[in-house]
């Protein structure tokens, strides 16, 4: 069932739980992604960032995304995630996404405001919801393996991100307490008064968690009871499926390895790892 992302954050709400935000790169993420969702009977987003470009394109993938999540039994919303510039969130907007993320955090506060407000604006003739962000994770390229120690991080300010949400016009939230993208080198300290405060202060505006692959049970559970209603994860279920491959190749036995059956075990492993985030996601 194809939903918007403020559709998706209601759900969480009502249920006290945090949907998962999973990139679906290509086929084999997207099925694993699906797949669990519908045995969990779980609402989640599936995903493409901007940045994938590198290794698909987003007209590539985004008929089979939102193909499956129309035919789901559960509530799927097709979201772009960290989008760069106006003409690339328009292009998935054109592509019928349902959600979509313009990362405008490296900017100065009235340029992010301006730019976020203008997407809000062009999403509204789609009937589609928008993610803004305020705050900076930090280095968010693919698999760089940046670490919560990295000085390019600022925390967001829970007065400002009520402007912020004020001055845009945001369904969702993603905002910096202490996450990052990528792998973690050291256990992240996440503040969870900044998501308490936030909520408080923007009248219980969704707050979406990005780099929550390598955050523990714990902190996830203590975000969720925070406020966070959607969490970004892709990192650790994409190392799950490269895994499985490696595992598959040591001990492959007689005959010449396929790659057809190679990614049938990353789609495997890949599904596996997500069902255990979702259950967190779940509060089960």
């Amino acid at each position: 069932m194809l939903v918007n992302l403020k559709e998706l954050c209601a759900v969480a709400e009502q249920r006290n739980i945090a949907v998962g935000g999973f990139n679906a790169v290509d086929v084999h993420s997207l099925k694993a992604v699906i797949r669990a969702a519908e045995e969990l009977d779980a609402p989640i987003a599936i995903m493409f960032a901007q940045l994938h470009e590198k290794f698909t394109h987003i007209e590539d993938v985004a008929a089979l995304m939102l193909r499956y999540a129309k035919d789901a039994s559960v509530p799927v919303c097709v979201q772009l995630d960290h989008g760069e510039d106006l003409d690339y969130v328009k292009k998935a907007l054109d592509l019928g996404f349902t959600a979509v993320m313009f990362d405008g955090s490296a900017l100065p506060y009235e340029e992010n405001a301006a730019q976020t407000a203008k997407v809000v604006e062009m999403a509204r003739a789609y009937g589609s919801s928008v993610e803004g962000e305020l705050g900076s994770l930090g280095k968010r390229e693919y698999g760089d393996g940046a670490s919560v120690g990295d000085d390019t991080k600022t925390y967001t300010d829970p007065q400002l991100a009520r402007q912020f949400i004020a001055d845009t016009g945001i369904d969702a939230l993603a905002c910096s307490f202490g996450t990052t993208h990528g792998f973690y080198v050291e256990k992240p300290k996440l503040n969870f008064e900044i998501v308490r405060q936030i909520r408080k202060l923007s009248g219980d505006v969704p707050i979406v968690m990005h780099g929550g692959s390598g955050v523990s049970e714990e902190d996830l559970r203590r975000s969720i009871d925070a406020g966070v209603r959607k969490i970004n994860y892709f990192t650790y279920m994409d190392k799950a499926g490269a895994a499985a491959i490696r595992s598959r190749l040591e001990n492959w036995g007689e005959g010449q390895p396929l790659l057809t059956k190679l990614m049938v075990s990353a789609e495997d492993a890949m599904e596996e790892n997500v069902k255990g985030a979702i259950r967190v996601f779940l509060n089960r």
